[in-house]
């Protein structure tokens, strides 16, 4: 084999490592860029969100007793803009409720936790309902429609509306959110759209400790 002959791959080779080299870099500034824009997401929710963290140190000294497992937040995000249906079939959005406090509760008729915690949470909504607070239980059904409305009418619920979203998509996204580990699921949200704090079960909402929880959560 002569010189030429044995130099001649070095150029390619040269080629094949700059190749590299360069994808290399490209990997990496794509990999920045996404790192940048979780970062500038999580930048967005804090500004966004900076004054419920002082709601949620507010509510804190509260959960107790009854209302002992719910978990004040300790770096409010916003949560997804909802979407379900009220009992018209009307589409509705949680931002629809933005400037008001919102307990978000999710449930279903075959969640016996659930249905035990509905008559409580209309009694909340009758003592602190109106135009800075509202108890949003949504209804995820899949099957019946008629069924959670014949529920809440047996029990004699008088002050919750109905809302509902037979398509699992509320859950779905507040699952993704780490917010719906099962049922019942209820997130207290400020008037932006972020969360004060969460519990994973149900609660006595209509007790002496549920109501002091809301109303510090209102500044009241």
């Amino acid at each position: 084999m002569t010189n030429k002959q044995s130099e001649s791959p070095r150029p390619i080779l040269r080629t094949l490592l700059l190749a590299a080299a360069l994808g290399g870099t490209v990997g990496l500034a794509g990999v920045y860029g996404i790192a940048g824009l979780k970062r500038n997401g999580t930048a967005a929710d804090a500004s966004d969100c900076a004054q419920t963290l002082q709601i949620a140190r507010k509510i804190a000294p509260f959960a107790h007793g009854e209302v002992a497992a719910v978990v004040p937040a300790e770096k409010p995000k916003k949560l997804p803009d909802l979407t379900f249906r009220d009992a018209s079939g009307k589409p509705v959005k949680l931002s629809d409720f933005q400037g008001r406090t919102v307990l978000v509760n999710l449930w279903a008729t075959w969640c016996v936790p659930c249905r035990k915690e509905m008559p409580a949470l209309d009694r909340l909504m009758g003592d602190l309902g109106g135009q800075d607070f509202a108890v949003v239980a949504i209804n995820i059904d899949t099957r019946d429609p008629e069924k959670p409305k014949k529920f809440l009418a047996e029990i004699g619920t008088q002050k919750l509306a109905y809302y509902e979203d037979a398509s699992g998509s509320v859950f779905q996204d507040l699952k993704r959110a780490g917010r719906a580990p099962g049922l019942p699921t209820s997130i207290l949200v400020d008037g932006k759209g972020c969360e004060i704090g969460h519990i994973a079960g149900p609660a006595e909402w209509a007790s002496d400790d549920a109501i002091k929880l809301v109303k510090a959560a209102l500044g009241k």
